[in-house]
């Protein structure tokens, strides 16, 4: 990766970051737009997203990542990886994007039709930022993804099986949709149950690291809750969210279940892991270990877990996470445990002779 390309990726944080006027986070027509094109991208939740992904460009991360692949130094036989992107939050696959550009290959990119302003946006950006085209390193494509050498895709199980089976002859990286969960001991402050409301409430529950399930303890307050999220009243205003809370509880109302309801949000103890949007299943628990034996079976489903008692839960095999923090991953925290940048190199894993 050459300095000049290095340098324009910390500018272009700056500039998803807001931190340039006008531009990136204040730019409002782009906000707008996106917003208009999507009706789940409120200009709050696009600057958000925005921002978390300029975080990860501080020089000092991008340097603190990045050191942990000598193999970057090393020129290597481009290849044109297949990026097939979600739509679920804005910029949703821009850290594979990332990921393509840094290792040195060409990124063919077929955008979600849910979020197609907002990418190629932040392209434009780094092209000016660097000083020169990328048409060489970024192509973006509609339709079938063809003339590809590998390819990274996000999906549902039906269309993961879809995509195992047209792309069987080249390496990929295939991601399921997943979940997150919290798990609660009781002992928490007011304003951990605050910042617990950011990891259900931000983009309305529609990315995997939201937690849509929680583990409390039996002797758990839920009225706590309520009290401390208040202040996401407001996601009720959007007409999608407002009719997925209406549809559920009139289903669930009329199948006779238990709810706990404050206008907003919906409780219900459920086992399942992933509750709808507008919803949030809980569960008591007796013990940890219980907590612990559910979320070592069902790791593949799981993105992290939320707590403030990583110690007491013992979890290795999902990313743990403390309370507020599920939204604002490190560069290094890639989705599903996959390594991308590793799987990258290993697509020419023989550097070329000088």
């Amino acid at each position: 990766m050459t300095n000049t390309f290095k340098s324009g990726l910390v500018q272009l944080g700056a500039w998803l970051r807001g931190e340039i006027s006008g531009e990136g986070t204040n730019d409002a027509e782009l906000l707008s737009a996106a917003e208009a094109q999507n009706r789940w991208f409120v200009r709050e939740f696009v600057a958000l997203a925005m921002t978390a992904n300029g975080e990860m460009l501080q020089e000092k991360l991008l340097n603190r990542w990045l050191s942990a692949y000598p193999e970057l130094e090393e020129t290597r036989e481009t290849k044109r990886v297949g990026l097939i992107l979600a739509g679920n939050l804005p910029m949703v696959g821009w850290h594979d994007v990332l990921c393509v550009l840094i290792s040195g290959h060409h990124a063919v990119i077929k955008c979600s039709s849910n979020d197609q302003l907002l990418i190629p946006a932040a392209i434009r950006a780094l092209e000016n930022f660097c000083g020169t085209s990328l048409s060489d390193r970024v192509s973006f494509v509609t339709g079938t993804m063809q003339d590809v050498d590998a390819v990274i895709a996000t999906g549902s199980g039906n269309s993961n099986r879809y995509f195992d089976y047209y792309f069987r002859d080249i390496p990929k990286v295939l991601r399921s949709q997943r979940t997150s969960v919290a798990f609660l001991t009781g002992g928490e402050s007011e304003e951990d149950l605050r910042r617990l409301g950011n990891d259900i409430f931000q983009y309305y529950g529609l990315g995997c690291r939201n937690v849509t399930k929680l583990f409390l303890p039996r002797s758990f307050d839920l009225d706590r809750l309520f009290g401390v999220w208040v202040e996401w009243g407001h996601v009720a205003l959007n007409n999608k969210y407002a009719n997925n809370y209406d549809y559920h509880k009139a289903v669930w109302l009329l199948n006779q279940h238990a709810l706990i309801e404050n206008g907003f949000i919906l409780l219900k103890e459920d086992l399942q892991w992933v509750s709808p949007v507008g919803t949030l299943f809980y569960e008591f628990y007796d013990s940890a270990e219980s907590v612990r034996e559910r979320i070592h079976a069902a790791a593949s489903e799981l993105q992290c877990v939320v707590t403030g008692d990583s110690e007491g839960l013992g979890i290795d095999s999902v990313s743990v996470v403390n309370f507020g923090e599920t939204q604002c991953p490190a560069p290094w925290d890639y989705a599903d445990g996959v390594d991308t940048m590793s799987f990258l190199l290993e697509l020419s894993s023989s550097p070329i002779a000088q």
